[in-house]
């Protein structure tokens, strides 16, 4: 049914871009096979993905032959003069060893191995229709919403200090060395995840099946989700609609994008130096070409989930999932990409759906359920008061900034005492006593049942090792009755 659902979702999508006259998802992902790919690195860390179900030997095997695939293609476009039109010259092979591995599924596996190569054929294809279904997301929202509400969210955020002015004048008196650092740490998002999950999914090639839940589910729900909202609260951010757009890093940046100037579209050159004027906001016309992605700030929801994913791994890769969240806030403030009340927003509604995801996975926990609808009522009000009472929040910041901020502390609090019960209730017995603090954040499942984990599994029970909620189907689920191995 899911798998259905998602077909589904991206045939609307491929036709919605068509009718705006670009490639939806499907065209833009069957082009790879042969084109020089948008980005290697990401289907190269879907392949990553995929290998987590291979023995070590078809690891060496799987990896050998994308690399010779992509020297192929290195090869005969240099000979016949072929460009690669800005896509980068490697990814190829990494696509094509997933539809191989699929394949083989296919024609030469049956039962459960069947199953569990098609399941990391899936999750690698499904990782790569997310980037695609987002850039599609993206392009629909510059053509379908010629307004946007830059001056609400920028009022409102008056109410918070204007961050996002303060950190680009910080980011901006760092010159070069602190913007490409910064940029590697949002361009990068996606590797940080991919590394998470890796971690999480170590065990699946000698357990035989997928955790009940992991990183890679939360970031495809969050992307599939998230976009939908661009398209009720369009906003494209204080460098464009306060500044002079991405000409603002040109200087410094060592990979400026490609994008027409925005300046003629701003309401004023204002940032990062002078926080805009209070007073009454209203709508603004703005280019077609620009997204209109800020609300809620998606690059702070899942780096909001790596960092929740990787409480339970080693000192690491926790500094590490620490690093990727400050690093994150501080590039979407300091870039101009996003305002403080998008960030509130982003973390509201990734512990919302992890609630949700979990609550479900645990028989629809009511405490879960619950959290999951405070969650959504607090992202809706956050919203609501965004639009209809921003120049109100503007005028008395010292009352309506802490109550933004209370409001999504009271979220996050939510999300650590249910968790944490959780993760009392399902204590191993050898382990009396509260767990500590971190693994509150991130439980591990309730303990194997006899029923669901066979007759050799069921006389050991040893510690719990992974996340207590099982996959979306597609998305590397295991059958109800097993456990997580992060």
């Amino acid at each position: 049914m899911a798998a259905l659902l998602t077909l589904g979702f991206l045939v609307a999508l491929e036709i919605a871009a068509r009718h705006y006259g670009a490639p939806g998802p499907i065209t833009t992902q069957a082009r790879e096979v042969i084109h020089a790919p948008k980005s290697g690195g990401m289907l190269y860390a879907a392949m990553a993905l995929m290998l987590v179900v291979l023995t070590w030997r078809q690891r060496l095997i799987a990896v050998a032959a994308a690399i010779g695939v992509d020297l192929a293609f290195l090869v005969v476009r240099w000979a016949a003069g072929i460009d690669t039109a800005g896509g980068h010259p490697v990814g190829n092979g990494a696509l094509w060893v997933i539809l191989g591995v699929a394949a083989l599924a296919v024609t030469r596996r049956t039962g459960p191995e069947r199953v569990l190569l098609l399941k990391g054929a899936g999750l690698a294809l499904l990782l790569m229709a997310g980037r695609k279904t987002g850039d599609t997301w993206l392009l629909i929202t510059s053509r379908t919403r010629p307004m946007v509400l830059d001056p609400y969210v920028a009022t409102a955020d008056q109410a918070l200090g204007n961050p996002s002015w303060l950190v680009g004048r910080v980011v901006t008196a760092t010159g070069s060395v602190g913007f490409n650092l910064l940029d590697f740490v949002y361009g990068n998002l996606a590797v940080a995840a991919v590394i998470a999950a890796l971690y999480q999914l170590r065990h699946v090639v000698t357990e035989r099946r997928f955790p009940r839940h992991h990183l890679v589910r939360t970031f495809l729900v969050i992307g599939i989700v998230g976009p939908a909202f661009y398209m009720i609260y369009p906003v494209v951010g204080p460098l464009y609609a306060y500044g002079t757009g991405t000409e603002h890093w040109a200087d410094v940046s060592l990979w400026a994008p490609d994008m027409p100037p925005t300046a003629p579209w701003a309401v004023a050159d204002l940032w990062p130096l002078t926080p805009p004027p209070i007073g009454e906001p209203h709508a603004v016309p703005f280019d077609g070409i620009t997204p209109r992605n800020c609300m809620p700030s998606l690059h702070t929801a899942w780096a909001t989930a790596i960092f929740i994913h990787s409480r339970r791994g080693p000192r690491l890769l926790r500094h590490a999932g620490t690093f990727w969240l400050a690093g994150t806030v501080c590039a979407t403030l300091g870039f101009g990409y996003h305002y403080g009340a998008d960030l509130l927003a982003g973390v509201v509604f990734t512990l919302t759906i992890e609630a949700a995801l979990r609550a479900y996975d645990r028989g629809r926990d009511r405490s879960g359920l619950l959290l999951a609808a405070y969650g959504a009522t607090v992202f809706t009000a956050l919203l609501l008061s965004y639009r209809w009472l921003p120049l109100q929040m503007a005028q008395h910041p010292w009352l309506a900034g802490p109550l933004l901020l209370l409001a999504t502390a009271s979220v996050v609090h939510g999300y650590v005492r249910v968790t944490g019960q959780w993760a009392r209730d399902t204590a191993p017995a050898g382990l009396p006593g509260p767990r500590s603090a971190q693994a509150a954040v991130d439980p591990g499942p309730p303990p194997r049942e006899a029923a669901g984990a066979g007759a050799g599994e069921a006389r050991r029970v040893p510690a719990p090792r992974g996340d207590d909620s099982p996959a979306a189907a597609g998305a590397g689920g295991t059958p109800a009755g097993t456990d997580a191995a992060p």
